[in-house]
């Protein structure tokens, strides 16, 4: 049995869903007349081929570690990347786990299609790149937006003599374009972002996008021209082309770059002037002043965005139970609820030691999430789960199998028909519509049940043994990235519940990884959207000012 798994992409929101089922049907058929056997679909949809952080890839490339696939198959090389490099390296690390690539239209990849496709792939997204770019510049210079939109204008609908749509048109937003003039007026008599923030959120007066106002949106960046402060459009003036974005190959993240003045595009927009020149003039001049200030010059000097900030365990997990919100960095070691700190909608501003809340849920993962009573539990529901499961498909498999023999009789009857010279139209046509038929139930019986899920008796002692060694890599800088990784995986979210005698850590943890941790290829099957892991402790308030 050759194991296939199929690998389907669309790149845009502007593409139909429809475009998967298509690739996979097409895939489907060639296996089927390759006699392969499908094991499984991925496909990640409205995401671009130059980047290689797709759930869909990276479940692939993750089951063929696992030894479970024997071809990958594709419509076309350029849905599985566009981007060269990336091309290249996904091709050598299949091909060490002994997976062969194979698309409907290149055939049987090997390193000179890497090498000719994954130029020419390269050169489209640069050639389309360009066009794009050429024609924003062309929109810019007739005094229309680039694309997006700021606070304070609308989205005009236009249309040309041709029926086109003409992008890019705005007219000034009456409500919004106040707001803007008292967000300039607070900052020009000496409100920091912060209280401005603050003030507007008070007053129930919604931010970009319908959210709260944070100070980040206000103040922006002077040098790039982001937040309300620093966007030349409110004084009339379209700037375009500030800014270049660059992947970043490691991360595969776009990364903005300060382009030189020179290529800057400025076009003058009178119409959409919203703050007089004396208004603005005063906010540069008081930005100007905080720059000069010690304070800030210090910071600068510094030169911290350089500077690789260290990975905490807890960082992105921490949930505040009062209000869902996430936590932020207070200082240097401690955390607190960032909408109670930063925007003031949550009344739980109280901050936790962060070394403190890490032992904490350590402590949680080795000896209360995976406790035996609760595993053994677990593993006789997931035994009885499997086999409700496995009933089930047994018996719709067997009705296949009926079908499909029923079928082929219908189909040996036609036969001997048309041996003895029946040729009516009629009948050719029903034979047509059999034989499909036949075709359809025989992919279905092509792949095999899934293999039952069989988890160890000993699981929690196995669980805890490989995060107490995890634990212990944490103090081995050589190794602590990768222990920090991995423990992190452990983790969906942690909870902090408080009220003014009592502090609670509720855990709950990510049930494939957890269970692969303790035993490979355990997690495979499970439906993690059913089940949840949680574990839940509680701390006297002191604790955590230790």
């Amino acid at each position: 049995m050759i194991r296939t798994a199929i690998y389907a992409r669309f790149s845009t929101t502007m593409q139909s869903e429809r475009s998967i089922e298509d690739q996979a049907r097409l895939c489907i058929e060639r296996a089927g007349r390759e006699g392969w056997t499908i094991t499984e679909t991925y496909s990640d949809m409205a995401i671009s081929g130059a980047s290689m952080h797709r759930p869909g890839l990276q479940s692939l490339v993750t089951a063929a570690e696992k030894g479970q696939i024997d071809i990958v198959l594709a419509e076309a090389l350029d849905r599985i990347s566009r981007d060269q490099a990336d091309i290249a390296t996904l091709f050598k690390r299949l091909t060490f786990y002994g997976v062969r690539v194979v698309t409907l239209a290149e055939g049987e990849i090997n390193e000179l299609h890497v090498g000719l496709k994954g130029t020419m792939n390269q050169l489209f997204l640069k050639d389309l790149a360009a066009k794009t770019h050429r024609g924003l510049r062309g929109r810019v210079e007739a005094g229309r937006s680039g694309g997006g939109n700021a606070y304070g204008y609308n989205v005009v609908r236009v249309v040309n003599e041709a029926g086109e749509p003409e992008r890019g048109e705005r007219a000034i937003n009456p409500e919004e374009s106040g707001i803007v003039r008292r967000i300039f007026e607070e900052f020009a008599s000496g409100k920091s972002p912060k209280a401005i923030a603050h003030g507007l959120n008070d007053d129930h007066i919604a931010g970009p996008r319908g959210k709260l106002w944070r100070d980040s949106a206000i103040r922006g960046h002077r040098q790039r021209g982001t937040g309300i402060l620093n966007n030349e459009l409110y004084i009339g003036r379209l700037v375009w082309n500030r800014l270049r974005y660059v992947k970043d190959p490691e991360t595969g993240k776009r990364v903005s770059r300060m382009n030189a003045r020179e290529e800057w595009i400025i076009t003058d927009v009178p119409q959409l002037r919203i703050i007089d020149s004396d208004l603005w003039d005063k906010v540069k001049a008081r930005q100007e002043d905080i720059d000069a200030t010690p304070a800030v010059q210090g910071i600068k000097a510094s030169r911290f965005w350089e500077k690789r900030r260290k990975k905490h365990l807890l960082t992105g997990l921490l949930t505040c139970g009062a209000c869902g919100g996430g936590f932020a960095s207070i200082g240097r070691d401690y955390v607190a609820c960032s909408n109670a700190r930063k925007l003031r909608t949550c009344k739980e501003n109280r901050s936790f030691k962060r070394e403190v809340l890490e032992d904490a849920i350590l402590d949680l993962l080795k000896d209360r999430l995976m406790v035996p009573e609760a595993v053994a539990a677990f593993i006789d529901a997931v035994t009885r789960g499997t086999n409700q499961v496995r009933a089930g498909q047994d018996k719709a498999r067997r009705g296949v199998e009926r079908d499909l023999e029923r079928v082929t009789n219908k189909l040996s009857g036609l036969y001997e028909a048309i041996a003895d010279g029946l040729r009516t139209p009629g009948l050719l046509a029903q034979l047509e519509d059999l034989e499909a038929h036949k075709s359809d139930l025989q992919s279905k019986l092509a792949s095999p049940p899934p293999a039952p899920v069989r988890l160890h008796p000993n699981l929690s002692a196995l669980y805890k043994r490989k995060v107490e060694d995890l634990t212990a890599s944490l103090a081995d800088p050589s190794i602590r990235e990768q222990a920090l990784d991995t423990i992190r995986g452990l983790i969906a979210q942690v909870v902090v519940h408080h009220d003014d005698e009592n502090i609670v850590l509720e855990l709950e943890g990510a049930l494939t990884a957890m269970l692969d941790a303790a035993q490979a290829g355990a997690g495979t099957g499970i439906d993690v959207c059913s089940v949840k892991v949680v574990a839940g402790v509680g701390f006297e308030p002191t604790t955590f000012r230790l």
